[in-house]
């Protein structure tokens, strides 16, 4: 079976391995060794005193050692204490202080010594000393009294402890003092003040010292300060003299830097190689000095250099012999400076440059043991042998010392032993511990065998070959079972065996043989290593910007090998994501919801593998509205300009385009803000131009590309003086409004456009073309001034000038008005008509002379009216119908004309007062037209053979009926259409039997009326002949009528078939190629109202039954009332009206009586009777459903019926034969239907009749009739 280990690519790692292959080859622990210290305790050990102390010692070694300590370089009885243990297999010892024990019995310099056969290896001597946190010494703290701006030292002096205690300041509530460039804290924990302030003044600054060993902090007692201000010491001082004494304090007067710390010009200091050096300047003086650090002869190194406590500390980390030299710091303020030189020696404790390695040899072989250290003084090199010094030693004859070096020669196996190497100077030592083991062994592999390498691809390729032997075997390569030496510039072969493929490509995949040999033996060994895909981002994450609260998304779509499982992390500013519901890690994305200004960041897409792992960033910038600017100040203040700066805020990440500045007037307008100008957003100030007598507030709004900002605080206001008016009032004009008048108007200035309290007008006018003086009147601020005794509508010169309390404005300029206006006095003559055709007309006129129009011509109006119609010879209610024609036109045309009609017409003229007299009415006709269709097409009495139709000569014939054309044809059950028959019928028939039909046959008629223009628009309606005698059930959908509004129409109909049919009505305008619009029609009912409906317009209509095989009736052409062109008349008010109501009233309450009556006497009320009695198909009932009326059409259809009567027999409901229509009457067609479709037209107003054609009757119903109709 293979093992699998993954080889990372990363050269961070690769460099940290061939680190290790360099070091020697460990002895296998099957072998014989000599001990080699693990692991110890440091050199300086600080034990916490109440816990026990634990000081390490392991080793290794084969046979496995025996441990023993010494203590202050004596032998260390451990089994005479009983307060020390040692650890089993262990060379660690453990003082017990925690039962007893104290831990300064225990204080002093120990050492372990590890031995067995082969030697013997030392621990470096090890240091014990408990940690110390001492209690402050009692001292009396006297308050400290500053003048203020002095320098003030509060000394912390914190007890010795071991370690050192960390020192920091805090008050009474343990919140931290606030430290500056003023007060900060020194390196010996004293709290400096450059100079002092009022402010400072305080009674517990109080120094803490934290003891980090023993987890304890100590309190120093507080210490309290008082500043007396130059103010308050020279009023206490006046108190407490006589008037003769001659005394003052100086007030705060600014000092030259000194330095508190260090002091003098010039110090040393003393550093080892490897710390942290820390130099320190803390100057006084007034204003505060600013520190900085410079070295003499040299620059500070960048990359380790660090400034701290406000610039006073320099900080360079890990320093080294070049940074001895002189480091200046130099305090400065405006009076001036002082400086100090530090001196700094580098010294350095002894470190390796070649510390001695393990030496394994065979019998007879050569080697050497190397030491070599260096520090500053140089450090002295001594050897020892087994923990002995190599002097006092047993004997070797192969060895020989020579300095820092040991040299074997023909070592035998007596040879083993451990060696010591010590390099000490004043400042440390350095102990190492190397053995020398003469063995002979054959050699060994230590690698597993058939350990699988899995490396990406172009990465390096590092195969492991871990061997052991005596004398060191010699390694070799193979590729393959039976593969040659591996040889070349692309193979490495490092000395612990491993091999290395610097770019692995997919070739490189396969199995590699390892063979160690020496003199003792033989042996291999195989490994396998394949070359694997390197893990890609193909759609990395892009910079994005996005608004505050908006959604953003970074992609990362990656692609890798197949046979391995990529993880996907993000990070925000390389660390975690937020804990936030907000962010949402999709499969390739990373959505950020409700972005807020937190979020702006860098984002990072990792993915990783068990091999490599790849990353790309993206940066995402929130962006925002400005916050609104601050510290708004005015300067420069001047009469009629002033000078406004102010601070920017923060532009959120998208630049400030420009600034806008707005004002208030608090004398005039407080609260109303007003726009006064724009700067870029570069700029931050602003010369403001100025008005007089105003009280200004500024505010500035900043704008960048997402937005306005908040305005910013007001700034502080400004009251300029006051001036004279710089302007007149604008717009003025002169109009009368009566003949005798002239009524002068103009816009009053502003409150800021006054310049001035008193605000006033002085109003000047003369007649023009006339040699007259200026009138002139002042007024009060005001707006309109009337003019009184002007002739009728002649022009006058005009001027308004403003004036205040300090003058006049500039003269104003003139301006044309005119008195009032009055009627015209003549009507428009010669008044010509021209028809063009039946519903259009031309008129002309001459205009009136422009001296009688007496004002402003605005134009000429036509009043027309229908006479009487051509075909019927009817009076009818006059109803006048108004075109206005602007300006000085002299002719119009009139449209909308009904054919086949006698018209009058007159012309007035029209100024701004009225309407001048009329003309003399003019008469004219216009000719015939088309006829409308037929009011109504029925179809009775189906046989085998025959129908009989009947059908309502039109309700507009439009001039003489000629005759009807009847078209039929016959229609299968496909509904395709047979031939087509034409029948001419005179125009004075109403029905006609069609004969010879075939029987059980659906037939579709066409029927039209004609005058001598033409063929009128068409009816439909189909029918079917029976099959036997026996009339059979079918469903059939007849009749439909049409009662049209100005905006919508009542459908109404017939039905035979099935019950519980759904019906629809489709519509369309007339003549279009549109589809049908579709309406469904709520339950059963067999009426509907079409809504929105345009004017004027002609439309086509059908009724359909769903689930009846697309059963519809036939079509109906209906037309909408036209758009009122005069003045509507308002019913409610009509007295007529009133008082029919009111005759309603009266009957309805009679009849309530007589039916009280009647029912107390036990008779039957004889409504329902009589209603039962006479079975009158047109008195529908209220439908229960909704509550409105069945199929009532027309208040005509209430008439007892007779012959020749136009409302059927078979229940037809017919359209209107009467050429009027309640438009004629004011009232317009809204008055036949509500818009809810329920019938009011028996209240609405009637007109006077024509007399009826053929056998109508002309009898109106009456409320008496009305009645009989019910009783």
């Amino acid at each position: 079976m293979m093992k699998k280990k993954s080889i990372p690519a990363s050269k961070p790692f690769l460099i940290l391995f061939l680190c290790q292959i360099i070091s020697a080859l460990d002895v296998p622990l099957d072998l014989s060794q000599p001990p080699t210290i693990t692991h110890q305790s440091p050199k300086d050990y600080i034990v916490d005193p109440r816990e026990n102390i634990v000081i390490q010692c392991e080793a290794k070694g084969k046979p496995p050692p025996s441990f023993s300590w010494t203590r202050n370089g004596t032998h260390f009885d451990i089994d005479k204490d009983a307060q020390v243990t040692m650890k089993p297999n262990s060379g660690t010892l453990v003082i017990n202080i925690m039962n007893g024990g104290k831990a300064e019995a225990y204080e002093g310099v120990y050492q372990c010594t590890a031995r067995n056969e082969r030697g013997a290896a030392i621990s470096n001597n090890i240091v014990i000393r408990p940690s110390r946190s001492p209690l402050w010494t009692k001292e009396k703290l006297e308050p400290h009294h500053v003048r203020e701006g002095d320098s003030l030292v509060l000394h912390c002096r914190p007890p010795v402890g071991l370690p050192p205690p960390i020192i920091f300041w805090m008050d009474n509530a343990f919140q931290r003092l606030p430290q500056s460039e003023r007060v900060s804290q020194g390196l010996n924990g004293d709290l400096y003040f450059s100079n002092v302030q009022p402010e400072d003044t305080r009674e517990d600054y109080i120094c803490y010292a934290r003891f980090n060993h023993t987890q304890t902090i100590q309190q120093k007692q507080p210490i309290s300060v008082k500043v007396f201000s130059m103010d308050s010491l020279n009023d206490t001082i006046a108190a407490n003299l006589s008037d003769t004494d001659i005394y003052g304090a100086k007030p705060v007067t600014e000092r030259q830097p000194v330095l508190l710390t260090p002091t003098g010009s010039t110090s040393t200091k003393v550093e080892l190689r490897g710390n942290v050096l820390l130099l320190e300047c803390i100057a006084a003086g007034l204003p505060t000095p600013v520190i900085r650090w410079i070295k003499e002869g040299g620059e500070l190194p960048s990359n380790r250099t660090f400034f701290e406590n406000f610039k006073k500390t320099l900080k360079i980390i890990d320093v080294s012999e070049a940074d001895s030299g002189n480091y200046k710091c130099i305090a400065r303020n405006t009076l001036g400076s002082v400086h100090h030189v530090i001196s700094v020696t580098v010294k350095a404790a002894p470190y390796w440059i070649t510390a001695p390695r393990n030496l394994v040899l065979s019998p007879g072989e050569d080697g050497t043991l190397i030491c070599r250290a260096n520090g500053n003084p140089k450090p002295s090199i001594s050897w020892l042998a087994n923990g002995v010094p190599i002097a006092i030693a047993p004997e070797d004859p192969s060895r020989k010392v020579d300095g820092d070096t040991i040299i074997f020669s023909h070592v035998q196996e007596r040879s083993s032993a451990v060696y010591q190497c010590n390099a000490s100077n004043e400042y440390g030592y350095l102990l190492a511990n190397a053995f020398v083991n003469v063995l002979a062994e054959p050699p060994r592999i230590l690698t597993p065998a058939n350990k699988l390498y899995q490396v990406i691809a172009d990465s390096p390729a590092l195969l492991d070959c871990a061997y052991f032997g005596s004398p060191k075997p010699e390694i070799e390569w193979f590729k393959g079972v039976k593969g040659s030496i591996l040889r070349g510039n692309e193979y490495v072969f490092h000395d612990n065996g491993t091999l290395e493929i610097p770019v692995a490509q997919k070739d490189s995949t396969g199995t590699y043989t390892c063979v160690a040999r020496n003199e003792l033996g033989k042996i291999q060994n195989e490994v396998h290593l394949e070359i694997k895909d390197p893990t890609m981002i193909i759609k990395q994450p892009e910079y994005k910007v996005v608004q505050r609260y908006g959604q953003v998304s970074f992609e990362c779509i990656i692609k890798h090998d197949s046979t391995l499982l990529p993880t996907v992390i993000w990070l925000k500013d390389n660390d975690e994501l937020p804990d936030d519901e907000r962010f949402l890690v999709g499969k390739d994305n990373l959505t950020i919801m409700n972005v807020t200004d937190k979020d702006d960041g860098t984002y990072t897409c990792i993915v990783n593998t068990t091999l490599d792992s790849v990353s790309a960033s993206a940066v995402l910038t929130v962006v925002a509205r400005p916050n609104p600017p601050f510290d708004l100040e005015l300067t420069g203040q001047l009469e009629r300009s002033i000078e406004l700066s102010w601070i920017p805020g923060d532009e959120n990440n998208s630049p400030i385009t420009h600034f806008v500045i707005e004002y208030e007037d608090g004398l005039h307008e407080p609260g109303v803000w007003h726009y006064q100008t724009e700067v870029p957003g570069t700029q931050t100030t602003v010369q403001l131009k100025l008005s007089p007598y105003v009280n200004y507030s500024f505010r500035v709004v900043a704008v960048n590309k997402i937005g306005r900002s908040q305005p910013s605080e007001p700034s502080e206001q400004y009251l300029t003086k006051s001036a004279s008016p710089d302007e007149n009032p604008a717009n003025v004009q002169g109009i009368g409004s009566e003949p005798d008048n002239l009524v002068i108007t103009w816009e009053s200035l502003k409150g800021f456009q006054s310049n001035g309290p008193g605000l006033q007008y002085k109003v000047s006018w003369r007649q023009k073309d006339v040699d007259d003086e200026w009138t002139s009147v002042i007024v009060a601020n005001v707006s309109k001034y009337i003019v009184s005794g002007t002739p009728t509508f002649v022009p006058y010169e005009i001027k308004v000038q403003a004036l205040n309390d300090l003058g006049y404005a500039p003269e104003p300029s003139e301006v044309i008005g005119h008195s009032g206006e009055d009627l015209p006095m003549v009507a428009p003559g010669n008044v010509q008509v021209h028809v063009i055709n039946s519903t259009l007309a031309k008129v002309h006129w001459d205009p009136v002379p422009l001296k009688t129009v007496r004002g402003h011509l605005q134009g000429y109006k036509v009043y027309y009216w229908k006479v009487q119609s051509l075909s019927r010879r009817s009076r009818r209610h006059v109803e006048k119908k108004i075109l206005t024609f602007r300006g000085n036109k002299t002719f119009g045309m009139l449209p909308g004309l009904e054919p086949y009609s006698s018209y009058k017409l007159n012309v007035r003229v029209v100024n701004g007062k009225g309407e001048g007299p009329a003309s003399p009415d003019k008469v004219f006709k216009t000719p015939e037209g088309v006829p409308s269709s037929p009011s109504y097409l029925k179809i009775t009495n189906p046989t085998l053979d025959s129908l009989t139709l009947e059908w309502g000569s039109p309700t507009h014939p439009n001039g003489v009926l000629t005759s009807y054309i009847l078209k039929f044809q016959p229609i299968n059950n496909t509904h395709e259409l047979g031939p087509l028959v034409e029948i001419r019928i005179p125009a004075n028939e109403s029905s006609l039997i069609l004969k010879n039909l075939n029987y059980s046959t659906r037939y579709k008629f066409y029927f039209n009326a004609q005058t001598s223009v033409g063929s009128g628009s068409q009816i439909t309606e189909e029918a079917v002949t029976i099959m036997d005698e026996v009339q059979p059930l079918y469903p059939r959908i007849r009749n439909v009528t049409t009662a049209a509004a100005e905006t919508y129409a009542n459908i109404s109909w017939e039905y035979e078939g099935p019950d519980h049919a759904n019906f629809y009505v489709e519509y369309g305008v007339a003549g279009s190629k549109e589809d049908w619009k579709k309406e469904i029609v709520n339950g059963s009912r067999s009426f509907f109202v079409l809504k929105g409906l345009t004017p004027g317009t002609a439309y086509k209509v059908r009724v359909g039954a769903e689930g009846l095989s697309g059963f519809r009736s036939s079509e109906d052409v209906f037309e909408t009332g036209p758009a009122m062109a005069s003045r509507q008349v308002d019913i409610a008010t009509q007295g007529w009206f009133i008082g029919l109501m009111c005759a309603v009233a009266l009957l309805i309450l009679i009849l309530l009586i007589v039916c009280f009556i009647r029912r107390n006497k036990g008779g039957k009320y004889p409504v329902k009777e009589k209603e039962d009695a006479h079975a009158d198909p047109e008195i529908q009932p209220m439908k229960e459903d909704d509550g409105t009326f069945g199929e009532y059409s027309d208040a005509e259809d209430h008439k007892p019926l007779k012959k020749g009567s136009r409302t059927p027999s078979d229940r037809t409901v017919k359209k209107e034969d009467s050429d009027d229509s309640l438009v004629d009457y004011g009232e317009g067609v809204n008055g036949q239907f509500n818009e809810d479709g329920s019938f009011i037209g028996q209240y609405s107003g009637k007109k006077e009749k024509e007399p009826a054609e053929g056998n109508e009757s002309s009898e109106a119903p009456s409320p008496v009739n009305a009645m009989n109709s019910f009783v």
